[in-house]
């Protein structure tokens, strides 16, 4: 086993660091379980997923779950056999958080993917906290939209509830739906989780603290966390080089809340994404994102080709 480090300081920090190459030699002997074209379906604009990624990064990841889930659930039962109680093992909660444009949604589909490949082929659901995104009505109301996707602009009680529902065995449990078309909630239209196995649960802002100390923080509901990080100068380039691939992509679409943008040229399609990105992206990144970094279970550093670095593991 080669160089497994911790930082800043062995005897101060809660992780453990560990190198890529290090990373890659623990599921050194499992056999990858999906296709290039699978893997070109789950990548999102502007990732570079490929094969070799999937192998050295996600799969020891997915390894690595499995240790959690199937560990969290022994614990389950062995607690219902000291309580002389059914076991009634609740669905497993990964939540993923990161910047807008980092790639935590291509993630949190890779994972889904892989987690649904493990040996007793777990139900797997994935609800971004975009559906639980105050509707474009209310954010008006509230003069918040031009924070949309700050934590004010999230219906934080609602999510909480949705999970509480989640972890507490609910027969059934509703998200609302977001369009990305759209820009807005789509009313009526509701994401349905039935008790799976594990639930992954993707956004901005799910590792926040409570807004009063004696709330419930949404990551309370979790069982393991991700947080994915990268240099914000490689965001801000990405959300760029995103945005310009939207133009020519989504935005043509004459039903999408961003099909003004469609026709502008090169220059001012930069020029948009960087005052976006200046004037929101980024200070929500700096305010409250960044943040809660530490919070997490497990972090993925990116470098600027979007393929992960080292990962930090936090201690038991």
């Amino acid at each position: 086993m080669g160089r497994v480090t911790s930082e800043p300081n062995a005897t101060l920090s809660p992780y453990r660091r560990i190198d890529r190459a290090d990373w890659a030699r623990l599921a050194a002997d499992l056999d990858q379980p999906l296709t290039e074209t699978e893997v070109v379906e789950l990548r999102g604009l502007g990732d570079r997923l490929d094969l070799d990624e999937v192998r050295e990064v996600y799969l020891p990841l997915s390894r690595l779950l499995s240790l959690y889930a199937t560990s969290t659930k022994r614990l389950g039962a062995a607690t219902s056999t000291f309580l002389k109680e059914d076991d009634d093992t609740t669905p497993f909660v990964i939540g993923v958080a990161g910047s807008v444009a980092v790639g935590k949604s291509t993630i949190a589909r890779l994972l889904r993917e892989l987690v649904s490949r493990w040996p007793d082929t777990p139900r797997v659901e994935l609800v971004t906290t975009d559906g639980f995104l105050y509707p474009n009505a209310e954010l008006e109301r509230r003069g918040l939209m031009e924070r949309k996707g700050f934590p004010e602009s999230y219906d934080r009680r609602a999510l909480v509830e949705f999970l509480t529902e989640v972890k507490s065995g609910a027969p059934e449990a509703r998200a609302p739906f977001y369009s990305h078309i759209r820009y807005d909630i789509v009313p009526d239209a509701t994401v349905v989780v039935r008790r799976p196995d594990v639930v992954i649960v993707e956004g901005l802002n799910v590792l926040q603290p409570p807004p009063v100390p004696n709330d419930v923080a949404v990551s309370d509901l979790f069982d393991f966390s991700i947080y994915v990080d990268a240099d914000p100068d490689h965001i801000a380039q990405w959300y760029i080089d995103r945005f310009l691939a939207l133009r020519k992509g989504a935005f043509t679409n004459p039903t999408s809340y961003f099909n003004v943008f469609a026709h502008l040229t090169d220059d001012e399609a930069r020029t948009t994404a960087l005052g976006y990105w200046n004037e929101i992206n980024m200070p929500n990144l700096v305010e409250n994102v960044m943040p809660t970094k530490h919070r997490a279970t497990l972090v993925l550093n990116k470098g600027l080709d979007h393929a992960v670095e080292h990962v930090e593991l936090r201690k038991l």
